[in-house]
């Protein structure tokens, strides 16, 4: 490999010398001509601009064949490029500080289909069960095929209370299906926290202005009402289904569990706009054991924070291999009012791996089963029974004389705990893993 590249290069510098002299005059005619090429282009937009005006069939509304032009030129670049005409960046300012009106979903284009990334926690989409992944190609049975981003976003767009029905292509269900969702009003929690058993879990569903600050204000609080860190095994950071968000809130995420290092950085087209972020002294967690969970759902700004964790071997990963979406965002206001969301930079985790189409696979793979309701149904009934049968229960059964009544109250909060895990291991098998581990992590350093 190495003499492959030593040649190659050899091969390089030897057409450099022999061109030398003429390279000079070569590159400047080149550069005149695209120059000269560009704008050709331009005089033959103004020209296609002028006939339209002059000969369609209808008058058309010149501000949106504008509109349309640039939003064209910006979304032949990649699915997260875009135009954002003035009301479009009003309502992504409102996404961003927490609160916004529709069904609560984040979508991203995939060859011409509209793609789930993932529905927000308590949303109307969630409610109704839509899923990461899953494809919406109707909206109020009007096709979203050859639609841009934004046009299929503003059809879905609409009056707090009001219908929508969005026909549905899922992985695993051989039939296209309708969806009917009401408007809501979206309050985003940024960071939800509890404590489950002796861990704190902190989950986490989207990255706004409001994350960094509820996450440590939770953390904070859930530590004190279980009497103090000594008290905690570990904590669980839940970014199934997370969008992701603002890049800077993913970096003080990152820090508040990593006493030093790099969290992740950026490159663009120059090595000028080169950026990298580092961790400061001070853990929250105050080194328990973390676990992260991530799934499909799971994209850029939460791969920030899953990849820098793990790159470190602060965190264990579970879960399912993340979206994979590695690129930087960058939102430039433009006269009008309305905005430019351009794609500025990728970004890479510590370890110096882009994570752009890949995503952040987890260390231990851990799929969420598809529950059946019919079989829950059906199996409710004689698992309660089982539950109920025990020694204890038999007419005439010993009484158990060796332990003291202080220790039997002990085991029966440990029985207690042991059922309270089987209950969320049915409910959230992937999150009831995750704490399983940190009961494991937590024996071990005992």
């Amino acid at each position: 490999m190495k003499k492959f590249v030593l040649a190659a290069l050899g091969g390089t510098f030897a057409a450099v010398v022999a061109t030398t002299q003429v390279a000079g005059p070569l590159l400047a005619q080149d550069a005149a001509d695209t120059q000269t090429n560009v704008y050709e282009q331009l005089d033959l937009f103004g020209d296609i601009f002028d006939r339209i005006r002059a000969e369609y069939v209808e008058e058309a509304d010149e501000r949106e064949l504008i509109r349309a032009a640039i939003n064209g030129m910006l979304t032949s670049l990649d699915p997260h490029s875009s135009y954002l005409a003035p009301e479009d960046f009003e309502d992504m300012r409102e996404q961003t500080s927490g609160e916004f009106g529709g069904l609560g979903i984040e979508v991203t284009q995939e060859e011409g289909f509209v793609k789930v990334v993932s529905p927000i926690d308590g949303t109307p989409a969630d409610i109704a069960g839509i899923e990461s992944g899953d494809f919406i190609t109707h909206v109020d049975g009007d096709s979203v095929l050859g639609l841009t981003l934004n046009e299929t976003v503003e059809l879905m767009r609409g009056p707090v209370g009001s219908e929508i029905i969005i026909t549905v292509v899922r992985e695993d269900t051989p039939e296209p299906f309708d969806v009917s969702i009401i408007r809501d009003t979206i309050k985003l929690t940024a960071v939800r926290t509890r404590t489950e058993g002796d861990t704190v879990v902190l989950r986490v569903t989207t990255f706004n202005q409001q994350t960094f600050p509820n996450l440590e204000a939770g953390l904070k609080e859930q530590v004190e009402a279980a009497g103090g860190i000594d008290n905690v095994n570990g904590f669980v950071i839940d970014l199934r289904n997370n969008p992701g968000g603002l890049l800077d809130q993913a970096v003080k995420v990152s820090d508040a569990f990593l006493e030093s290092g790099e969290i992740v950085s950026t490159r663009g087209r120059h090595p000028v706009d080169a950026d990298r972020y580092n961790a400061t002294a001070g853990d929250l967690a105050q080194g328990k054991p973390i676990v992260v969970l991530i799934n499909g759902g799971s994209a850029s700004a939460s791969e920030i924070v899953a990849g820098a964790l793990k790159d470190h071997r602060r965190a264990v990963v579970i879960g399912e291999r993340s979206f994979g979406k590695g690129s930087v965002q960058t939102i430039m206001p433009l006269r009008g009012d309305g905005a430019m969301r351009l794609t500025t930079a990728r970004y890479y985790t510590p370890s110096g791996r882009s994570i752009q189409g890949l995503g952040v696979a987890p260390d231990i793979v851990v799929a969420q089963p598809r529950r059946d309701p019919l079989a829950e149904i059906e199996g409710e009934e004689e698992e309660t029974t089982a539950q109920r049968r025990s020694e204890a229960d038999l007419r005439g059964s010993l009484s158990n004389d060796s332990i003291t009544e202080e220790e039997r109250q002990l085991l029966e909060e440990e029985i207690q705990k042991a059922e309270d895990a089987a209950a969320l291991r049915d409910d959230d098998f992937q999150l009831s893993y995750a704490i399983d581990i940190l009961h494991g992590l937590s024996a071990l350093e005992q």
